[in-house]
């Protein structure tokens, strides 16, 4: 085993200029990677940002169910290959960055080597420490929901040969010495049981990513497996291979902090390391995180936020509640919706997960005479009532107070009709904060409780909420806020002003490998807050397509005229997939084949045949309302503080749906306004690199006149300016700019858009919007006098 390098996390490494996230799979691999190297380098960006390189299940197209950290993955090229891009890129001027995931691996006995041995030689295997199995829960065995169907159903199917069992291209090892037993026994003595896979919603007794069962998750908290899992990276890390690392959940780990910490020391504090932290409302990511920042969810909700129109967006509430007449708890409100989402998947798809708690809440108060005689249906109560008021994804080592409130401990209290067994919360709350002990169980407890809760904070929202209360399609992304997604101009530069201070090297996104909708197609839906009406205009003109329910409809066509085009082979697959997140009338597991036959034929007919943004005079009258937002959104994204990330293909206008549509291969194709765009502004960050990443480097600049509060403008250290046009089509119905003015910082500025316009910036100088706006709806100025 590979011993890892001591280092100092103190050392801050040189941040990336741009990065450029490309999603490897068989079908791209790092050969590939590699001829595309001279045209990003072209772009201006300074790093590739590559998906998870290390050895995968056969065939996956996003690497993220890990099978051997000790190798790097063979579909892509192996490790030959991925340095050989390294040196590529390197030629270019470019670096590595590498999305890591330490929270799980693949749960599959055929290619997971460590999960394999503990299969096979059971709690005793060096390997079963890699994992959170509950032994005694299984009665000694560890469950695999693996079967089509219930065991009698397939037994006939399994077969036992050289030295293992097998069932349908799957491959289970034999305990020693079982192999020559019957079948029946043969299975009874396995340190593993075989199950239908609808068990593991209930009985699984390993930890898993989210409800997925097919990803087991790993104890990187034990420095054993800490340095296995991460020696090859690290190795990589200490060759120059690798610059850069993206933490994948990290709220999935027992100890976020302290992984962070051992990941600082082990790569010596030579890595630009961001974390996939997922922040809600105000949250801020922990200050002792030994880290550049987050990945930039937090970023896209404030961009995405401050070109939403509020007041359209709150008329346009009132038109989906009349068209869709959903309950206020099943897509009609936001708050409730996302609580009854809470407590659904809570009690069913976590159900696992809440069992696993209460069975460690029991044994700590079993220990305890102080804690004696709480009724276990009495503490699963707590632990769920608890659950679904964690206002955040989880709660860290310190601040947990402030995530678990008092006054959430009396809202879970009201779910008791006995005070005397209401008690049972606060052990709950105090086993979860740390208070009551500090013993092995004590700590597993906090530990499962913080994860349990970013998994249903995860599951419920994004996977769910976002499903259900849709008024507003573009804002449903991760780290979004449905409820109340437009964000004012003042909010947007105090967000800005902080990160500059605090983050300057954090992340920015406006799409990623996980965004339900590209920028694009947010841009498109996003225009519908400024014109309410148009809208529910637009409805009335499909009204002929029948739909299986008003929601799906509003789902649908909202999808389609974000897309853009009729495209039922990308419009179809999205919105099936909206309706089985839902679940309001199927779901992944409980599916309704007559409801999904209706809804597939409904958007065959409907939203994948017919031209919605050219339906009308008025429809088409958006475009170049789109065009702006779009426009808008990509530059500010890229000249505000924090490393922006293009993602693969968004160099060009690019529309793609939630995944898979979104994973397609990267290609090359045809330059355009949004091209241009990029290379101007990558390239100044790289010529200019002290401008961009100089802490408290933003400075908000305010024009004056009757259309201000439509500029967003802002300086980087009194060398770049970028100013905007927002909500344009509520500009124009207002008059336009008319006498609109912003006043520059001293000094000449060039328009690097156009490489001709020149003006003079200072207090006696005022320029008119009218004029900076006059040929596009940016503007991206350089000071040019020294």
């Amino acid at each position: 085993m590979t011993s890892l390098p001591a280092g100092s996390s103190a050392t801050r490494p040189v941040p990336p200029t741009a990065t450029y996230r490309l999603q490897l799979q068989p079908e791209f691999p790092f050969a590939a990677a590699g001829r595309a190297v001279p045209h990003l380098a072209g772009l201006g960006i300074s790093h590739l940002h590559l998906s998870p390189v290390l050895e995968a299940v056969p065939g996956s197209t996003h690497g993220y169910d890990v099978t051997d950290h000790r190798s790097v993955r063979a579909e892509l090229g192996g490790e030959e290959g991925l340095r050989a891009l390294a040196a590529t890129a390197r030629a270019h001027g470019l670096g590595l960055v590498v999305d890591l995931v330490p929270n799980h691996m693949a749960a599959s006995p055929t290619h997971n080597h460590a999960l394999r041995a503990v299969l096979g030689e059971g709690p005793d295997s060096p390997y079963a420490r890699w994992f959170d199995i509950d032994w005694r829960a299984g009665d000694g065995r560890l469950l695999l929901p693996v079967l089509p169907a219930r065991l009698p159903e397939v037994r006939d199917r399994l077969r036992v040969s050289d030295g293992a069992l097998h069932l349908d291209g799957q491959e289970f090892p034999l305990r020693p010495g079982t192999e020559g037993l019957p079948l029946d026994e043969l299975l009874d003595a396995q340190w593993y049981r075989l199950g239908w896979w609808r068990l593991a919603r209930t009985e699984l007794n390993y930890r898993r990513f989210f409800t997925i069962s097919e990803l087991i998750g790993v104890r990187v908290e034990d420095p054993e497996v800490f340095e296995a899992t991460h020696a090859k990276i690290v190795e990589l890390v200490r060759d120059g291979v690798v610059e850069g690392l993206r933490i994948d959940h990290p709220d999935g780990l027992a100890d976020p902090q302290g992984y962070l910490d051992d990941l600082a020391a082990a790569t010596g504090g030579r890595c630009w390391t961001v974390v996939e932290k997922i922040l809600t409302g105000p949250e801020t990511l922990p200050a002792a995180w030994p880290v550049a920042g987050t990945t930039g969810y937090d970023a896209l909700h404030r961009v995405d936020g401050v070109f939403t129109d509020p007041d359209g967006t709150e008329e346009l509430t009132g038109v989906y509640r009349d068209f869709t007449a959903k309950a206020g708890d099943r897509g009609g409100h936001w708050e409730a919706t996302g609580r009854r989402a809470a407590y659904e998947v809570v009690g069913h798809d976590l159900a696992a997960e809440t069992a696993a708690l209460t069975r460690l809440a029991e044994r700590i108060c079993a220990a305890d005479p102080a804690l004696r005689d709480h009724a276990p249906w009495a503490l699963r109560t707590a632990i769920r009532e608890l659950l679904v008021r964690v206002p955040v994804y989880r709660s860290y080592r310190t601040g947990g107070e402030e995530v678990l409130t008092p006054e959430a401990a009396r809202g879970a209290k009201a779910a008791f009709a006995v005070p005397e067994e209401a008690a049972a919360v606060d052990v709950v709350r105090d086993l979860a904060l740390g208070l009551r002990g500090d013993g092995p169980e004590h700590r597993s407890f906090r530990a499962r409780f913080a994860q349990t809760s970013s998994a249903l904070r995860a599951k419920s929202v994004e996977d769910t909420a976002f499903y259900r209360y849709v008024p507003l399609l573009s804002a449903n992304e991760v780290g979004g806020d449905a409820g109340r997604p437009a964000v004012s101009v003042e909010e947007f530069h105090a967000y800005c002003g902080r990160i500059s201070r605090d983050w300057p090297d954090t992340g920015t996104v406006l799409t990623t490998h996980d965004t339900k909708r590209s920028a694009d197609v947010r841009a498109g839906i996003a225009v519908l807050s400024q014109c309410p009406r148009v809208w529910a205009e637009l409805l009335a003109e499909v009204a002929g397509v029948p739909a299986p329910d008003p929601h799906v409809a509003w789902t649908a066509w909202q999808t389609a005229f974000g897309f853009g085009a009729p495209d039922p082979e990308r419009l179809g697959p999205a919105i099936l997939k909206s309706v089985r997140e839902a679940g309001l009338r199927t779901s992944w597991t409980e599916p309704d084949a007559g409801y999904e036959r209706a809804v597939a034929e409904f958007a065959a007919a409907g939203p994948g045949r017919i031209p919605l943004r050219a339906a009308s005079e008025a429809a088409f009258a958006l475009e170049p309302h789109i065009r702006a937002h779009a426009l808008g959104a990509l530059l500010t994204q890229l000249t505000m503080p924090g490393v922006p990330e293009l993602y693969q293909n968004t160099e060009r206008a690019y529309r793609a749906l939630v995944d898979p549509d979104n994973r397609a291969p990267f290609a090359v194709g045809p330059d355009d306004d949004h091209t241009a765009l990029v290379r101007a502004a990558l390239k100044l960050r790289r010529e200019r690199p002290e401008v961009f990443a100089a802490a408290g480097s933003y400075t908000p600049l305010t024009a004056e006149g009757p259309a201000a509060a439509h500029c967003l403008a802002f300086a980087r250290s009194a060398e770049v300016v970028t100013a905007v046009t927002r909500l344009p089509l509520r500009l124009g119905e207002a008059g336009g700019w008319q006498d609109t003015e912003l006043v520059l910082p001293e000094g000449r500025w060039a328009d690097v858009l156009d490489g001709v316009r020149e003006f003079t910036g200072g207090a006696a100088t005022e320029l008119k919007l009218a004029e900076l706006f006059a040929e596009r709806p940016v503007a991206l100025l350089a000071r040019i006098d020294g």
